[in-house]
């Protein structure tokens, strides 16, 4: 299964920010959008990071005045990125391996979606459950 499977199924809205957002109208920006990241982009709309609750919170343990201070000193610089032909298996590896939950998509030079490590989780199981399902079938009429 790929990736453009699962953008199918979704908006392909994508909450951007600019690096020089304060951390508060951040927040304010994933609040409302009932989101846990925002993808960074320069003054051309490319993405140049992300911030996420995480990078958020460990800012927040190490500075008292955390809302005070601008997207780009908290974002996450290095952009892992995923393409709509990637296989989903190798996503969820590499976001579980490298410790993150939102992978950002491109198609060529564009920002297409945002994948979660959830959406990820889902299709799997749903393509696992098909299996079975297929399997019990076969069973179940003596094709195995």
């Amino acid at each position: 299964m790929k990736i453009e499977s699962i953008l199918a199924t979704k908006s392909s809205n994508v909450v951007t920010v600019r690096p020089d957002l304060s951390l508060k109208e951040a927040v304010d920006l994933m609040a409302e959008h009932n989101i846990g990241a925002l993808i960074v982009v320069d003054e051309a709309g490319r993405p140049i990071g992300i911030i996420s609750e995480r990078d958020i919170i460990r800012e927040a343990a190490r500075t008292e005045a955390v809302f005070d201070l601008t997207v780009s000193r908290v974002m996450t610089k290095e952009l892992i990125t995923a393409s709509p032909e990637d296989d989903l298996e190798t996503v969820l590896q590499t976001m579980t391996a490298r410790h993150f939950r939102h992978l950002p998509v491109m198609d060529r030079e564009r920002l297409i979606g945002v994948l979660t490590i959830r959406e990820v989780v889902e299709a799997q199981l749903d393509r696992w459950q098909g299996e079975v399902d297929t399997l019990q079938t076969q069973i179940s009429e003596g094709q195995v």
